[in-house]
């Protein structure tokens, strides 16, 4: 391959490159998808995939999990210090301290050769692909790797970034130390192999694009993507008020006092806007929590400010990392928002981060009172299970997050039994599960009258109940149990989560927001999402 000199681009030329690099990531997670083996993969769609520059900007994104995308760039760069690279390696990590969200959370990442790169020829990458899969079980405390812990090596395996494939061969040694740390190797194999065949087939489209542009000219479309990210992104912020705006919610800790949760738990963000970009300033934030997991990492954490920002901003921006040059952060270290080793963040990337979302949100509303919605539900409801299936003979272990309510908005209610703002999966079809565990869903409805009063009301919460067929053991990382999503604009708040267990011959236990439980043949358990909250005076 030449390095022709590419001629000047125009807006078809850059239209038609955004679209063709946003194919290549749609197009690795079908193969994902269809080929995993775990149904929250192949069911629920628990994955992710970007295409990004040789310096690790990332240039192109699938319509995939907002928490995974944003931090995914920092998990590319940490790969970077890993060259020389040969066609055909793969890396893997899983470190939320380098890039990572939480330790399910795989990530695979390969370089893209092309002919005549540079001056050292194929040593030089033009780009790389990426893929994000949340597994089931990393080992751990606990099955399904998100106990309630408090340091990081207790949720699971911690990957640094290694090879995975050298050259296009499999490193067996550093497979099999990943696979041999879950409790449910043959899925852990099965989702891993899946995730390598995604990697390779965005490596060969990508290599393809450059072939088709010239490496001159995929490098010059890639830099020209950027810039009109940045440039969109900075149109809209001009339009915002120039200001400071505060918020404040809090997370539901153990102590909690007040209204706001305490000090303990409170996320705290001002946004200073103006004609230099947006600042994030999260100063007053609590301390990190020494005895939950309940710990962003500041990838994380910028990861759900850039969703937000995206989210105002509009389909008319590309979705790549130009649009977050205008953006910058003050995160308190050792906080709820910029965790550090060695505590446990497996419920920060799940629950903190929606609570990020929900104070930005608060910010905005200040400064664009007829753009933002009421609080969504503000939680992944997350369930793992797992223990021995003695009908099949295995051991297993399952995850999965519900749905809930989203918050009405100016122009309309919000939707019910929906999945929001950092999680983007589906919900897992009830058809499936009783074809791989020992458990099933015996009701699965719209939660009635759990949505906020107001114009335009906040959409209803979920009840989803489990029956168990055999011993298993139970986590659950939940949030907005005890205060509901807040309203907007005169409207109600939705109503709070429950968390119940029902034994046989035993009254309703009412379950905290995070536990570890034990479960025999015949009980159920039944999950109540929150509804989301009511934006405008009912009736108005």
């Amino acid at each position: 391959m030449t390095a022709r000199e590419p001629p000047a681009l125009t807006a078809a030329d850059l239209a038609i490159a955004d679209a063709a690099l946003a194919t290549v990531a749609a197009e690795m997670g079908e193969a994902l998808g269809r080929s995993a083996y775990s149904p929250n993969i192949k069911e629920r769609r628990d994955f992710s995939c970007a295409v990004f520059d040789a310096t690790g900007a990332m240039v192109a994104q699938a319509a995939h999990i907002p928490v995974h995308l944003g931090a995914m760039p920092e998990s590319v760069r940490a790969v970077l210090a890993l060259a020389p690279y040969a066609p055909g390696d793969v890396y893997a990590l899983n470190d939320p301290f380098l890039g990572g969200t939480h330790l399910p959370d795989i990530t695979t990442v390969a370089p893209v050769f092309a002919e005549g790169a540079g001056a050292a020829g194929q040593d030089a990458p033009i780009a790389f692909v990426a893929t994000r899969a949340h597994h089931a079980d990393i080992g751990g405390m606990a099955p399904g790797s998100m106990p309630i812990a408090r340091e990081l090596l207790q949720e699971g395996l911690v990957v640094p970034p290694l090879r995975l494939v050298a050259g296009g061969v499999l490193e067996a040694g550093a497979f099999a130390l990943i696979v041999r740390n879950s409790r449910a190797p043959e899925e852990r194999r099965g989702d891993l192999r899946a995730q390598l065949a995604a990697t390779a087939l965005g490596a060969r489209r990508v290599a393809a694009l450059a072939e088709r542009y010239g490496i001159n000219g995929f490098r010059a479309r890639c830099a020209a993507l950027l810039d009109h990210g940045e440039r969109v992104t900075r149109a809209f912020l001009r339009s915002v008020p120039a200001g400071r705006y505060a918020f404040v919610d809090a997370l539901e800790l153990d102590d909690e006092d007040g209204e706001n949760g305490g000090d303990r738990g409170a996320i705290r963000v001002a946004l200073d806007c103006s004609a230099d970009g947006l600042h994030f300033d999260f100063t007053g934030t609590g301390a990190e929590s020494v005895d939950t997991s309940l710990n962003a990492v500041a990838a994380v954490t910028r990861s759900a400010c850039y969703y937000v920002v995206r989210c105002l901003v509009g389909n008319d921006a590309p979705a790549n990392e130009g649009g977050y040059r205008a953006l910058r952060f003050t995160l308190p270290e050792r906080s709820l928002v910029a965790a550090g080793p060695p505590r446990a963040v497996s419920a920060g990337n799940v629950e903190t981060s929606q609570r990020i979302v929900d104070v930005v949100l608060g910010a905005f509303a200040q400064a664009l009172p007829d753009r933002i919605p009421a609080a969504s539900q503000g939680t992944m409801n997350n369930v793992t299970i797992g223990g021995f299936d003695r009908a099949r003979g295995r051991a297993y272990a399952y995850y999965e997050t519900i749905a809930g309510g989203a918050g009405g908005g100016p122009l309309r209610a919000g939707q019910g039994g929906v999945h929001t703002h950092m999680t983007n999966t589906l919900n897992t079809p009830i058809e499936a599960l009783p074809l791989a565990y020992p458990f099933t869903v015996e009701r699965y409805e719209l939660r009635a009258g759990s949505g906020g009063a107001g114009h335009h009301p906040g959409g209803e919460g979920l009840l989803r109940e489990y029956r168990f067929h055999d011993h298993a053991t139970v986590t659950l990382v939940t949030e907005r149990r005890r205060r509901g999503p807040w309203g907007l604009a005169g409207g109600s708040a939705g109503a709070p989560g429950r968390n119940v267990l029902l034994r046989a011959g035993a009254p309703p236990e009412l379950l905290p927001a995070r536990v570890q439980l034990e479960v025999a043949p015949g009980d159920r358990l039944r999950i109540e999402t929150p509804g989301g909250g009511g934006w405008g005076v009912p009736g108005a």
